[in-house]
């Protein structure tokens, strides 16, 4: 049997979780309690108030970090990465809190900009919002993002509309953005290969020859979307039957071709220590839309925190509340937004 909680295979593992994965043979999902709150001092010009975002088929739910101004403010859109990662970028899959983009928009807000961040549909306080596992599709979280872009849009206490998607929620944002005409897109950790390349490459030396050579079959079948009946227990995981519509419709994206179809600007960030998607990823985005602007942040891992590449210090970065966002990412996004014209 794999360990799919192994160092290397623990960051696969929850990079291609949907949600549902973590509700699967329970009863119900119930929302995450509240995260750990900032050892910041909290400033008394942002408040954070509770957002709601009305769909046909239930009421997502978020956070809104607002700056005090008498003027419109830019917002940014902060779109959480795969599995049940919340608002806060936490996962119920491990046992503790890192807080990435609870402090990433906690940084935006001291440099005068708003922010909303959400638990997507089936995660935590939107858990009630989630259909079935099998009817799960990855378009579902691109409509949602837009649907939210589009109300950000209509709220005349901001300015202009920036998507920031972290890991997997850079290619749920790059095709949002297209669709809600957001005045910029900021990809964070986000994979620049199509998934099915990715995932052939991180299991590369990581599994049994049998079990190897059945992945890269099962992936190639649901690239041309097909699913696949005959799923070893090992695999299944990542390829369990009802997780299989969601993951073809995910596989149809090249995250290279969907950022080359943006006509606004973009940044794409990167840290040089993330062990779940490497900085080639950010270099194939770049090379993909020559006008963005790449920002490599030394030393910054996954989850937004400056640790060495060790594995036992990665490791544990990724439930330590009290290790804040690589400052240099604050500075690079908010001098990012700050320059575009309204």
């Amino acid at each position: 049997m794999i360990d799919y909680r192994s160092a290397d295979l623990f960051c696969l593992f929850v990079m291609l979780l949907t949600p549902g994965l973590h509700t699967q043979g329970q009863s119900g999902s119930q929302p995450r309690s509240a995260a750990p709150e900032s050892s910041a001092p909290r400033q008394a010009s942002v408040a954070t108030e509770p957002i709601v975002l009305e769909t046909p088929t239930g009421k997502l739910f978020g956070a809104l970090e607002l700056p005090k101004s008498s003027a419109p403010l830019p917002v940014a859109l902060i779109i959480a990465g795969s599995g049940p990662t919340d608002r806060n970028g936490n996962s119920p899959l491990i046992q503790g809190a890192n807080n990435s983009l609870k402090y990433l928009a906690e940084g935006l807000a001291a440099q005068g900009i708003a922010s909303v961040r959400y638990d997507k549909r089936g995660i935590a306080e939107s858990a009630k919002s989630a259909a079935s596992e099998s009817d799960l599709r990855f378009e579902t979280y691109i409509d949602d993002a837009v649907l939210w872009g589009k109300q950000l849009r209509t709220d005349k206490r901001f300015s202009s509309v920036i998507v920031i998607g972290h890991s997997e929620g850079s290619l749920i944002g790059m095709v949002a953005a297209q669709k809600m005409n957001a005045d910029a897109f900021i990809s964070i950790a986000g994979a620049g290969r199509p998934a099915p390349q990715a995932l052939i490459d991180q299991l590369k030396g990581k599994l049994p020859a049998d079990l190897q050579t059945k992945s890269e079959m099962i992936t190639k079948s649901l690239s041309e979307g097909k699913t696949v009946e005959d799923v070893p227990p090992a695999l299944g995981p990542l390829f369990r039957h009802s997780v299989q519509p969601y993951l073809i419709s995910y596989f149809k994206y090249d995250p290279a071709k969907e950022i080359a179809k943006l006509s606004i600007p973009i940044l794409i960030a990167q840290g040089t220590t993330d062990i779940q998607v490497p900085a080639q990823d950010a270099n194939l985005l770049a090379q993909a839309k020559s006008s963005a602007k790449l920002l490599m942040i030394e030393g910054m891992n996954h989850v937004l925190k400056e640790v060495p590449a060790e594995q036992e210090k990665q490791i544990k970065s990724y439930t330590d509340p009290a290790l804040p966002v690589a400052p240099k990412l604050i500075e690079g996004i908010s001098g990012f937004i700050k320059v575009i014209k309204k």
